[in-house]
């Protein structure tokens, strides 16, 4: 909910005897008018989206020769590797939205063995960009008091802000190295990265895992 701002005109009685009837002027039904207010106009709606979220940047690194000649055929496995941040269910979140991609670029996920094919290691990790945001002052403002020649007045400007502190951006970051398991020789890595707001409903585990996977592995095995 955007910041409003408004304001609240009070007339001060006391004010109002010490000037006397010869400072005010009959208004409207013979009422006295003490003169208009100074303008308070209502603030800019802030933009509370970050303009970096939802998009993903992917790279990849594909080496030349034989060794690219043997990606996108014959069985793979997929594991998590050393120094990936996914606790055991995000791990296989992110595993199964891999698997389908391999098997789309023509690898068999079914029958690999430890002894032959490739294994495809992954390493998630997540970074905050920018941190949640601290409680919002709901009610603040200042007050003004002035005197003309129809009386004298009092102003106060209040802010009310009632919406919630935006939660912690968060970078998730997939990488995925591609090794021959006889050679144990790299033939392909890539990493994506996606940048979201921690707790939205849009992007969930299995929303951010299939979005990574799917830039990662697009145009597999693509060039470097």
């Amino acid at each position: 909910m955007a910041t409003i701002r408004f304001a609240l005109a009070v007339s001060a009685s006391a004010a109002l005897l010490a000037t006397g009837p010869g400072l005010a002027r009959p208004g409207p039904a013979g009422m006295p008018n003490w003169g208009p207010m100074p303008a308070r106009y209502p603030d800019q709606v802030r933009e509370r989206r970050d303009p970096r979220e939802g998009k993903v940047e992917a790279t990849h690194f594909l080496p030349d020769g034989s060794a690219a000649a043997a990606l996108g055929r014959g069985p793979i496995k997929v594991a998590a590797a050393t120094g990936s941040m996914a606790d055991a269910r995000e791990g296989a979140t992110y595993e199964a939205a891999v698997v389908d991609q391999l098997v789309k670029a023509g690898y068999d996920t079914a029958t690999a063995t430890p002894e032959h094919g490739q294994v495809a290691e992954l390493v998630i990790t997540h970074d905050v960009v920018r941190p949640e945001e601290p409680p919002h002052k709901p009610v603040s403002g200042e007050a003004e008091v002035g005197v003309s020649n129809h009386g004298s007045m009092m102003g106060m400007a209040v802010n009310v802000d009632l919406s919630k502190p935006l939660k912690a951006l968060v970078a998730t970051k997939l990488e995925a190295r591609i090794r021959d398991r006889a050679s144990n020789a790299v033939l392909w890595e890539g990493r994506s990265v996606i940048i979201t707001r921690e707790g939205d409903s849009h992007w969930t585990t299995p929303a951010i895992a299939t979005r990574l996977a799917a830039a990662l592995f697009k145009d597999f095995p693509g060039r470097s």
